[in-house]
């Protein structure tokens, strides 16, 4: 079902990009798909109407939002409707088995790994095509249960410097429902944030890594492409937080090859909350 398509040039487009060659310059194009088969998450809706927002208002890029998964294609559609060839990154608020043959599988996976382009996941994107081990290797890990449910996730910065990570304290807690994570290793991804494992409760049944490495939120790439996932993002009052708004909007410029960041990655730091 296609919800709505949003292309809309933003106001003030050469003020927002300080340093850009002028105003003429396109906007990079972003396809947000929120498609669920499943359980459904209320944020979604939230989260598109934000990030379509902040691409608007700052003129640095233009929203397409959808709810199917038809533009996930390098095929030439009908009616001039756009595919993967006209986007910069994509998306994902999804959870479930989503509607994509196996030809628009390999198309997205190319997308990011031959074509350099970019591939976000928020929430549940990691619980999306947990069939399908290669989205699983593009995105950096799947949902392995969530042992706390929503609560006061004591959460701790790992790398202040990723582009939009500024407006986060140190360590902090915000309301929000944290997935572990399984599927995933520190040899491929640079994590941003992760859980303050020494202020949670790890007798918990569902907690099931013994490395007590509860990821937040991370980068990789993914052959020339560039990829960011978090965890965060299922209470839709979050999507009004500033710290939150301003992760997403780095991590929608680095995406898109906007800015660089350094993504080599580390093992956990070593201290009191591993």
């Amino acid at each position: 079902m296609l919800l709505i398509v949003l292309a809309l040039a933003g106001a003030g487009f050469g003020q927002a990009r300080a340093g850009a060659a002028g105003p003429s310059k396109r906007p990079k194009q972003v396809l947000f798909i929120g498609d669920e088969k499943g359980f459904r998450h209320e944020a979604i809706s939230h989260a598109m109407a934000t990030v379509e927002r902040l691409g608007r208002e700052t003129g640095l890029w233009e929203t397409h939002l959808r709810t199917d998964t038809e533009p996930l294609t390098k095929k030439k559609l009908e009616y001039n409707a756009k595919n993967l060839n006209d986007f910069d990154a994509v998306i994902f608020y999804t959870g479930g088995t989503l509607q994509m043959d196996e030809q628009q599988k390999a198309d997205l996976l190319s997308f990011v790994h031959e074509d350099g382009k970019g591939f976000l996941g928020v929430h549940s994107a990691a619980i999306t095509f947990v069939q399908w081990p290669a989205y699983g290797e593009m995105l950096g890990g799947y949902f392995d249960e969530h042992p706390w449910g929503t609560f006061d996730a004591p959460i701790v910065v790992e790398d202040p410097n990723f582009p939009g990570m500024q407006k986060w304290a140190p360590a902090f807690q915000m309301t929000d429902e944290i997935y572990q994570i399984k599927n995933y290793s520190r040899e491929k991804t640079r994590v941003l944030m992760r859980l303050d494992a020494s202020k949670v409760d790890l007798t918990n049944k569902k907690v099931k890594r013994a490395d007590r490495d509860f990821a937040v939120s991370w980068v990789k790439n993914y052959g020339k492409g560039r990829v960011f996932y978090t965890t965060l993002g299922h209470v839709p009052a979050n999507w009004d937080r500033p710290d939150m708004q301003a992760m997403m909007m780095g991590a929608i410029q680095w995406a898109t090859g906007l800015v660089d960041a350094d993504v080599t990655p580390r093992p956990m730091p070593a201290g009191p909350s591993k």
